[in-house]
């Protein structure tokens, strides 16, 4: 957990207008005792998670594919090839959609921009420590064209039984302690 408290707060906030944004559909599957709360999603989304990556392309058809994704400071980054054509169509058309799901256990799904990050921008130094001390490697050693992406949610939502998954962070924390 790399958020801050103003993060948490922030994320907080984003979560309650999009859960109050959201139809009335949403809300009867996303239920308050089934909604995540920020500090949930900043304890439990640790680690890498496989993402759902919506993209559209320039006729205006979604696309849909799997990156690794990593939860810091409240956003969801990724990586991968500058040639890829998901990288193309965020060049080009920033918006996206992004799930992680594990079943009925937990769910995430936020809609947002994404920004193209560069060894020059303020946070890469951060982002890259946390993918070689996950990976082993950089990324950018990958490939000769790779790309760092961070999508700006400007709505997100998120189940679970949120007692239970956060007993399981805390079993998991106890083990590594030892």
């Amino acid at each position: 957990m790399k958020e801050t408290a103003a993060e948490v707060t922030e994320l907080q906030q984003l979560l309650d207008a999009a859960y109050q944004r959201s139809t009335e559909h949403l809300r009867n599957i996303i239920t308050d005792s089934r909604r995540l709360d920020a500090d949930a999603l900043v304890r439990v989304l640790t680690g890498m998670c496989t993402l759902n990556l919506a993209t559209v392309t320039a006729r205006g058809e979604p696309r849909i594919s799997a990156v690794d994704g990593h939860f810091l400071h409240a956003r969801w980054v990724f990586t991968t090839s500058g040639s890829a054509a998901k990288a193309r169509q965020l060049k080009a058309r920033p918006a996206a959609s992004i799930s992680y799901v594990d079943g009925e256990r937990i769910g995430v799904f936020s809609h947002g921009d994404v920004e193209f990050l560069t060894p020059e921008h303020a946070d890469f130094a951060e982002i890259e420590e946390h993918l070689v001390k996950h990976y082993g490697s950089s990324p950018s050693s990958w490939g000769p064209d790779i790309v760092y992406c961070r999508q700006q949610p400007s709505w997100m939502v998120g189940y679970g039984d949120q007692k239970s998954l956060l007993a399981q962070v805390e079993k998991k924390s106890a083990k590594r302690k030892k």
